[in-house]
C-alpha cells in the first residue's frame, strides 16, 4: 500500500517536474544553471521517500566550485534524490549518450546543459573527455563525473576508472569529492527510511600529476572517499537505530 501511494505521488510530481522543468529550460536551453535548478527539484523528492537527508560542506569545500571536476560515488537510482542535492551552481553532469532516448527525461537532461558521451566506443569516449576538458577551460565549468563507471549497488566504493582524472589534469583544475552514505537499505515501501548524509569535501589538487601517474591520483581520491564513506555509514547506522 505504501509503495502504491508513493508511486502515484511520484508520477504526479514527475509529470509536473518534467513539464514545468522543460518549459523553464526552454527559456535558456543548454544553460548550465538549468542543471543546478532542476537537480534541486529532484533532490526535494527525498522527502517523498521518507529520507531525512543532510547535506554537508566540509571545511574548505566550495559552495560554487568554478572550474573543477566533481567526483561522486554512484550507487543506484536513489542517487537522483540524494546526490542531486549536492550539485552546485555552474556544474553539469556527464552521462551516457543512451540517456537521450529515455522519453521526456532524456530531453530534459539535454536541455539542462549536461554532456552526453558514447561509452560503447572507447575512442569516442576519450575524445569526449578531451571536449570536456576544453569546456572546463573555455567556460569555467564544473563537470560532475562518477569515476566508478557503474552503480555499486551495495558493494561499497568500486575501483575508479581514470577518465575523470585525465579531465582534471588536462584542464589543470582540482577534483572535488562528493560522498553519499550508503543507500542500499532504502526501501520504497517503507514510510521512514531514516537518515542519509551527503558531504561535499575539500578540493584535491591535480597539480603535479600527468598521464603517467594519473592512476596514483585516482587511488588517492579513492582512499579519501572510501574513508569518508565508512565514516558517514557509521554515523548513519547510529542515527538509524530502531528504524524499520
Amino acid at each position: 500500500m505504501i509503495f502504491v501511494v508513493r508511486l502515484l505521488a511520484l508520477l504526479i510530481v514527475a509529470v509536473l517536474l518534467f513539464v514545468f522543468g522543460g518549459l523553464y529550460c526552454l527559456l535558456s536551453p543548454r544553460n548550465p544553471r538549468n542543471c543546478y535548478h532542476i537537480s534541486k527539484w529532484f533532490g526535494r523528492l527525498s522527502v517523498l521517500f521518507g529520507i531525512r537527508l543532510e547535506l554537508r560542506f566540509a571545511e574548505g569545500a566550495p559552495r560554487e566550485p568554478g572550474a573543477s571536476v566533481c567526483i561522486a560515488n554512484h550507487q543506484s537510482n536513489w542517487d537522483m534524490v540524494t546526490l542531486s542535492n549536492a550539485l552546485m551552481p555552474g556544474a553539469v553532469t556527464v552521462g551516457k549518450k543512451s540517456l537521450l532516448w529515455i522519453p521526456i527525461f532524456g530531453q530534459l537532461y539535454w536541455l539542462t546543459g549536461n554532456v552526453l558521451i558514447d561509452r560503447a566506443n572507447r575512442s569516442k569516449a576519450m575524445g569526449t573527455i578531451a571536449q570536456v576538458t576544453e569546456k572546463i577551460r573555455a567556460k569555467q565549468l564544473s563537470v560532475w563525473l562518477f569515476p566508478e563507471g557503474t552503480r555499486s549497488r551495495g558493494r561499497g566504493l568500486l575501483p575508479f576508472k581514470t577518465g575523470a582524472f585525465h579531465a582534471a589534469i588536462g584542464a589543470n583544475v582540482p577534483l572535488i569529492p562528493i560522498v553519499c552514505s550508503s543507500t542500499h537499505h532504502l526501501k520504497a515501501n517503507r514510510w521512514n527510511n531514516g537518515h542519509v548524509i551527503v558531504e561535499v569535501m575539500a578540493p584535491i589538487s591535480s597539480t603535479g600529476y600527468d598521464k603517467d601517474n594519473v592512476r596514483d591520483l585516482a587511488k588517492h581520491c579513492h582512499q579519501v572517499m572510501k574513508n569518508k564513506l565508512e565514516q558517514l555509514d557509521a554515523e548513519v547506522a547510529e542515527r538509524n537505530q530502531g528504524v524499520r
